[in-house]
């Protein structure tokens, strides 16, 4: 058996995937290479960040505004920037909490559907689940970041 080598491909938009070729006598097999760590758990609450300080910012500026405009008392625009943040920051943790726990539950039916079938490449995948709590947190913090610079 020969050793293993390494090769880059070019694909369709120039981009090299490293790919590593193991000789057997048999036949050729071709493995892409795998980094170590998992990006995808990190993008998960990153993903929940951006878009929590992305709609703090904005809705909470915009709820400011829209008091200011009405009533120049500037502790009413404190005091609803302030509810803003608190709601928006609920909000965003109970709407990202839902939405990972259903991914998660579709994740381990189909890992389940998947041992079923005998098919089951991964023994320990439960840390690979995405964690709804972790999401949720990520979420009401960036909101509230978010939300604060306008209260500033």
């Amino acid at each position: 058996m020969a050793a293993p080598q390494s090769l880059q491909l070019s694909s369709v938009n120039n981009v090299e995937i490293p790919v590593h070729i193991i000789h057997t006598e048999e036949n050729q097999i071709q493995e892409p290479a795998v980094d170590e760590f998992d990006y995808s758990q990190r993008g998960q609450w990153l993903r929940a960040a951006v878009l929590g300080a992305n709609d703090g910012l904005v809705s909470v500026a915009s709820l400011m505004m829209g008091v200011a405009s009405v009533k120049e008392d500037i502790k009413a625009v404190i005091v609803a920037g302030f509810a803003g943040l608190v709601a928006g920051a609920c909000s965003m943790a109970i709407g990202e909490f839902v939405s990972v726990c259903t991914q998660r539950d579709v994740e381990i039916a189909q890992m389940k559907r998947e041992k079923l079938k005998g098919s089951s490449k991964s023994d320990g995948n439960d840390e690979k689940l995405p964690n709804p709590a972790q999401a949720a947190a990520a979420s009401a913090l960036a909101f509230a970041i978010g939300a604060v610079l306008p209260l500033l």
